[in-house]
Parts: structure tokens; sequence; C-alpha cells
């Protein structure tokens, strides 16, 4: 799935989820060493448990941050399929 980021640094983040669980999550821009972090922790997670723990998380002064547009892509991903 590709998601368009909203208030970050990161533009795209892009994901597969297989038996309901994360594969492959890639971001385009942002802060590319915490990004491959991200994405490498999340690795074969459950989607309900990455949201879990990335919901709410914030960049600074901003409303939302790259883990937290990753649990939102999630959420829209849960509402579509």
């Amino acid at each position: 799935m590709r998601y368009v980021t909203k208030g970050t640094c990161s533009r795209e983040i892009n994901f597969e989820v297989v038996d309901g669980k994360l594969h492959n999550v890639s971001y385009l821009g942002g802060c590319n060493g915490n990004l491959q972090g991200v994405g490498a922790l999340v690795e074969g997670m459950e989607v309900t448990e990455a949201i879990r723990r990335l919901k709410g998380i914030r960049c600074g002064m901003k409303q939302t941050s790259c883990p937290d547009q990753l649990a939102t892509a999630l959420e829209q991903y849960l509402a579509d399929n």
C-alpha cells in the first residue's frame, strides 16, 4: 500500500501486509536512518500491534510523526480491507 503522509518530513510510506503482518515498510523522504529503523522494528509485526505502539507519537512540536503516520496508514488499510 502507498500512503501519502501529512505533517511530516517524509512524503510517503509504502508497506505490505501478509496474513495480518507488516512487511517491507519504506518511507520516501524524512530521516533515513531513523525510518529504516522503524521499518526494521515493525517487520513481521501484527498490524494492530504496530498501531498500538506507534499511534500518538509526536515529533517535536508537530501533532504527528513518521511513526504516527504509519499507524494512520495502517488504520486506513484496515478500514479498506
